[in-house]
């Protein structure tokens, strides 16, 4: 009899560590393959690898190093819960196996901040691939088309991103959720859907049914509002209506037209952020957005939004002739003026010189023909930051260089 129970806990010790290494080298295997399927995009670091009998599988540690990021995303435990053990092995086998209902959860998600957060070779323009104008562009200096960036984030107060997340999948469909710290959240129900891990975007094509997602702003959208308009110099809903231009912009660019409920609603969502809840068909064109012809008098119902819990109607848009804004090819030659060695004064320079002239006073001139006069704080491939004294204060201005039309600094003038 002791023979017998000390051969079964040799057998479940035994087992034990056999399930563990197993997880072990499959889970190993699956990230392999999942760090070369990124190679193109980014870095995978995998973490270190844990499992319980109850059928979930961890990772501890990992993090993602997108390349059009300065930063890392840190990623503190990600845990997949298969609901068994053999289920949890079926799925790392073949990831096209997955049970019928799976989970993941992740926690411990974190993002620091710096001034400047995306390589200088995206967004250059402002446009997307086609050369359309961006939609959504929030300006948050003299420039209407110099967007909100991570030095924005930070002299606002928010030096990082952090949060969790969780995927949820069953027979009835998709359900998912992103909280952040501060700064809002996102939940997404999407029935009838399946989603395949190895190949996400087949979910698009998978339902036909609609997704409800539900936007939470968590005060941010006022604090960027108020931050952005002041760092613009304008009244709050000065800077709201010229957010409000550009989409229009982008959407004339495209041949489309907002009505005049939604424009509405994105007026009001832009200085007071709230809770935002629509539905969407992500297999549909414009996502369900209805898009009516030239000339609709009566349009049918719009899109099923609601704000704050009231229901938002007529949100649609309208076909137009596509007006692709023209931008002027003819260069303006800067005149130089001989210098005087004697006298102070603005004299013109390059911006490739920019760095010559850290802490020094200079004059920037935008295309917009705003004028920013101050001390230059930094210069990189991107952008000048230029801080100005306001009410007894510093406030600094980041400017990007494509811009930038004219460069001058305040010195003594040199011999020829």
């Amino acid at each position: 009899m002791k023979r017998l129970l000390t051969m079964l806990v040799v057998l479940a010790l035994l087992g034990f560590a056999g399930f563990k290494a197993a997880v072990w080298w499959l889970t190993d295997q699956r990230m392999a393959e999942a760090r070369t399927a990124l190679d193109d995009w980014g870095v995978l670091q995998r973490g270190t690898i844990g499992s319980g009998l109850d059928g979930h599988m961890m990772l501890v540690g990992s993090s993602w190093q997108d390349f059009r990021l300065t930063q890392p995303l840190d990623i503190g435990r990600v845990e997949f819960d298969a609901g068994s053990p053999v289920d949890l092995l079926t799925a790392l086998a073949d990831p096209t196996r997955l049970p019928a209902s799976w989970e993941i959860q992740g926690e411990g998600l974190g993002l620091i901040l710096e001034a400047t957060m995306l390589r200088n070779w995206v967004t250059a323009d402002g446009e997307n691939s086609e050369g359309e104008p961006a939609l959504f562009v929030l300006s948050c200096a003299p420039d209407p088309r110099q967007q909100i960036g991570g030095g924005d984030l930070m002299r606002m107060g928010i030096t990082g991103l952090s949060g969790e997340f969780m995927l949820r999948q069953n027979p009835d469909g998709l359900y998912a959720e992103l909280n952040t710290a501060g700064t809002g959240s996102l939940e997404l129900g999407w029935p009838d859907t399946r989603l395949d891990l190895t190949e996400p975007e087949a979910a698009w094509a998978s339902s036909s049914g609609p997704m409800l997602i539900t936007l939470r702003d968590g005060g941010l959208m006022r604090r960027v509002a108020a931050y952005c308009a002041r760092e613009a110099g304008l009244e709050t809903p000065e800077w709201a209506g010229r957010v409000l231009d550009a989409f229009r912009r982008g959407l004339e660019a495209r041949g489309l037209v907002a009505s005049k409920q939604l424009l509405a609603l994105y007026r009001q969502w832009l200085l007071e952020g709230g809770e935002l809840t629509l539905t969407l068909r992500p297999g549909a064109p414009a996502y369900g957005i209805p898009v009516y012809p030239p000339g609709s008098e009566a349009p049918e119902p719009g899109l099923d939004v609601k704000y704050n819990g009231a229901v938002v109607p007529d949100v649609y848009l309208q076909e137009v002739a596509a007006v692709i804004p023209q931008r002027s090819k003819d260069a303006v030659e800067p005149v130089t003026p001989r210098e005087n060695t004697e006298v102070e004064g603005w004299y013109a320079d390059t911006i490739e010189n920019a760095g010559n002239w850290i802490d020094h006073r200079v004059r920037v001139t935008l295309s917009n023909e705003n004028v920013v006069e101050g001390r230059l704080v930094s210069v990189s491939d991107r952008e000048l930051e230029v801080a100005s004294v306001v009410a007894g204060g510093e406030v600094a201005y980041p400017m990007l260089v494509r811009a930038i039309t004219g460069f001058e600094v305040w010195r003594r003038g040199r011999t020829e």
